[in-house]
């Protein structure tokens, strides 16, 4: 049989993907808030730089990524041509979907992300091609409208939520269903009184397709009416079941007695629906609702043009995530992954750039964490507060060029500390400081050390670090010089210049790689305010 032949997406700079400098992350005590030993994270820069930040200690780690990135409308790309607009768009895309996938846990990660008509014929391609199409889980339709607007040709009420999993089948087997709402209880009813609640009747029969003799038998109803099934189907149950269910009071013959028999189902039984990709507005939300939950946080004066309902998000994370499991959105915008993620119990990690993280983000989490947001979800789960979040800034580059236009460490906001573990995190050690031995800065592994100083390391001062070394052990030292002649000194000790070694290991000085949007509404905010 010929191979089926793989479809790809061609477009202007495919391929030509930045080398991302993989910086640190600093810790702002003063910013985060509530319970610090939490592992919730909010995180304040460009996020495909942050996303590489959280390789190193993260990757398989993620059990669900959820994320509303640019929806590529047109109306942000109103100075580009087409073409270009559609290529920047899919290189702003590419690179950050393939870390976001590999930051999933291998076995049970699942991606979701929100999209509309623009892009979504093109974005499904791109993740087949990123992530293999035997990965494709499902492509949900949300209801955003529930009202007609007159205007168009044909309204627009409807976003996607794409889904891919790690491992289809795990996923299938891990995934929560979805609870009833109150219009599915209603069908559950209790005309005769049953003490075990509301229930409902479930035909009994089932394609014929594989069945067993076991399958095939008459049933004598109460009234002494004889039942067989019909052509082309067989009973569900086989025959030692339904005595058993019937001598239960399992089996429903109708209200006189001679009808075809259904399995009793009870109310108090049903653990919940499988997921279906129809999510019709009243069961989770919309953006008219979304757009009040932001009004009560923030006020009118404050809105944000595309928010989504906590209900929505709710839904996403209950199917794909369990208490304690860790959710990142990297488009966070207002905050309600991160919001959401808190109320139900899940551990988080959310980016966010600009000013965005401190005007929306960080109050909406503060009120969160105080028991003050009352909207969303909160009196559905029960929400009182609790727990708490820790802030991060992204590091600024650790290499800038002087007045010369040489490469060289950017001393204004690197300390001895922040040097180690940004070097360390370029040559890919972990950083972890020893408490005992000082030049054990990092590890690669068990017995593979790095050590950064910024002094001059002469023939006496290695001997020294070489005499406290194990017979094992092994060593990267990294120093802005060294005698001549030392990295043939021992065998075990390899010594680099900074910053030298570490140029070509990735792009430095940059410090965001956003799409150039001009974001004219957001002006127009500032000027409103200014007044």
């Amino acid at each position: 049989m010929a191979e089926k032949q793989k479809l790809e997406l061609t477009w202007i700079g495919k391929g030509e993907e930045p080398k991302l400098e993989p910086r640190i992350l600093l810790y702002d005590k003063e910013k985060s808030y509530g319970d610090q030993n939490t592992e919730n994270m909010l995180i304040h820069g460009d996020n495909l730089l942050a996303l590489k930040a959280l390789e190193q200690d993260y990757t398989g780690k993620v059990k669900c990524v959820y994320i509303d990135p640019p929806y590529n409308t047109g109306n942000a790309f109103e100075h580009y041509e087409d073409g270009i607009e559609h290529s920047l768009w899919l290189n702003m895309i590419k690179p950050r979907f393939e870390l976001l996938w590999n930051l999933l846990d291998e076995k049970t990660g699942s991606f979701w992300v929100s999209i509309d008509d623009s892009e979504m014929p093109y974005l499904r391609v791109l993740m087949d091609e990123l992530f293999g199409r035997d990965k494709f889980v499902a492509c949900n339709v949300w209801q955003k409208r529930y009202s007609r607007e007159n205007r168009e040709a044909i309204g627009d009420v409807h976003e996607y939520i794409i889904v891919y999993a790690k491992d289809t089948k795990v996923f299938k087997e891990i995934r929560n269903l979805t609870p009833p709402d109150e219009k599915q209880k209603k069908v559950y009813r209790n005309p005769n009184n049953d003490p075990k609640g509301p229930w409902r009747p479930v035909p009994m029969t089932a394609q014929e397709g594989h069945a067993t003799r076991e399958q095939f038998y008459e049933i004598t109803t109460p009234s002494g009416k004889i039942h067989t099934p019909p052509k082309g189907r067989c009973w569900g149950l086989s025959k030692a079941t339904f005595e058993k269910l019937c001598s239960e009071g399992r089996i429903y013959f109708g209200k006189n007695g001679d009808a075809q028999p259904n399995v009793i189902r009870y109310l108090s039984e049903v653990d919940g629906f499988v997921p279906w990709t129809w999510w019709p507005s009243e069961e989770v939300g919309h953006t008219d609702e979304a757009k009040k939950e932001i009004y009560a946080l923030f006020g009118k004066t404050n809105a944000f043009e595309t928010p989504k309902p906590e209900r929505l998000i709710n839904r996403i994370l209950h199917i794909a995530t369990n208490p304690g499991d860790l959710v990142l959105d990297s488009f966070l915008g207002t905050g309600t992954t991160a919001a959401v993620a808190h109320k139900m119990g899940r551990n988080y990690i959310g980016i966010e750039m600009g000013k965005q993280c401190y005007k929306y983000c960080i109050p909406r989490l503060q009120k969160v964490v105080d028991g003050t947001d009352q909207g969303g979800i909160s009196k559905t789960v029960k929400w009182q507060g609790g727990g708490g979040f820790k802030f991060y800034e992204l590091a600024p580059s650790l290499l800038k060029k002087d007045k010369h236009g040489n490469w060289v460490i950017d001393k204004e906001h690197y300390n001895a500390e922040m040097l180690a573990a940004a070097v360390a995190k370029l040559n890919g050690y972990k950083y972890d400081p020893d408490e005992k031995t000082f030049w054990k800065q990092g590890k690669s592994h068990e017995s593979s050390y790095i050590f950064t100083t910024t002094q001059f390391v002469s023939a006496k001062y290695l001997d020294m670090l070489a005499s406290e070394m194990q017979e094992k052990e092994r060593l990267l030292i990294c120093c802005p010089a060294f005698d001549v002649g030392l990295n043939d000194r021992y065998e075990n000790i390899i010594i680099k210049k900074i910053p030298q070694s570490v140029l070509d290991k990735c792009d430095f000085g940059v410090n965001n790689y956003n799409m150039s949007i001009i974001d004219t509404s957001d002006i127009e905010c500032e000027s409103d305010c200014d007044e």
